[in-house]
């Protein structure tokens, strides 16, 4: 390039001021610029129709049906059911007839018998120690239903708990009472609140409607419970230790068993089927806990 101004390309010299944008370059750009922003607009129209467009999901449901429990009650167990006693317009059929209807019958069987056998199997084990039958309805309060395991025999709760104090925090965290019976009393004596400033309190056993489970053997969890009621009062010689669930966490452990039947064994499973639940108290969001299943046995309907 020159003093003068001027560029050279290939001998044709080029002024600086023809260097300029022409009406072509700035159609053509304009029309680059609006297919953009049409292509855009298209793409955000069509996103504001996909989503004004999708449902939401619904949360799946699981409905726990209510379990009807039958037991005998004070009932004897046996292997039948004893026939209830005749009501007042049933006496009439089953009074003395007159000695010739009791002729006549025994010549009618006699002469039938050979026909009309029956064989009634009733058990010979108990038959030399009385005619009755029994109940063969499962422990429990007295009651029909159906043969279903009974949750609080067919659950189980399982923590891990490195002290005492870790373990009220989880008895705390799902509002679990401990309490102590036994020993020669029929009062409860209850503590809530394990893991601040516990509370001791004391009621009649025959008016706890809670669910409770209790240790099957002697085990480490089960000496920080007798080891948190001692340090309250709470004499626990010769006492059995319960925990007391409430009904609305027995209520989230039945949707929980539900639920992870259903991923098993599809939708149509019916609690008679469960044999035994075990879950396990685990770390959750936020410092906190929640329960897991991790382990369930069946069995067949009967």
């Amino acid at each position: 390039m020159s003093a003068s101004g001027k560029s050279w390309s290939k001998g044709k010299p080029t002024t600086i001021e023809t260097m300029h944008t022409t009406s072509v370059d700035s159609v053509s750009s304009l029309l680059l610029s609006l297919v953009i922003m049409i292509g855009m607009g298209v793409v955000a129209l069509g996103l504001v129709f996909i989503l004004s467009n999708m449902k939401p999901h619904d949360p799946i449901r699981i409905f726990v049906e209510e379990e009807r429990i039958a037991g005998r009650g004070d009932n004897a167990a046996g292997f039948a059911r004893d026939l209830e006693p005749p009501g007042s317009e049933e006496a009439e059929q089953l009074t003395e007839p007159a000695v010739e209807q009791s002729l006549q019958a025994v010549t009618e069987t006699i002469s039938s018998i050979s026909a009309s056998l029956e064989t009634v199997e009733a058990g010979a084990a108990v038959g030399s120690k009385g005619s009755g039958l029994g109940d063969s309805r499962p422990p429990g309060p007295e009651g029909e239903g159906d043969n279903i395991i009974p949750r609080f025999e067919r659950w189980e709760l399982k923590f891990t708990a490195r002290d005492s104090k870790s373990y009220a925090k989880q008895l705390d965290f799902f509002k679990i009472e401990l309490g102590a019976i036994g020993g020669g009393r029929t009062e409860v004596d209850y503590l809530g609140k394990l893991s601040g400033s516990p509370e001791k309190r004391t009621g009649p056993g025959k008016d706890e409607k809670r669910m409770y489970f209790v240790a099957r053997s002697e085990n480490q969890l089960q000496k920080y419970e007798r080891d948190l009621l001692s340090k309250s009062g709470i004499a626990t010689s010769g006492s059995v230790i319960l925990k007391l669930i409430s009904k609305e966490l027995e209520q989230q452990l039945a949707e929980l068993e539900k639920s992870y039947a259903v991923t098993k064994r599809g939708p149509k499973v019916m609690a008679k089927e469960f044999a035994k639940t075990v879950f396990e108290c685990q770390q959750g969001p936020d410092k906190g806990y929640q329960w897991v299943v991790v382990e369930q046995r069946y069995r067949a309907v009967p």
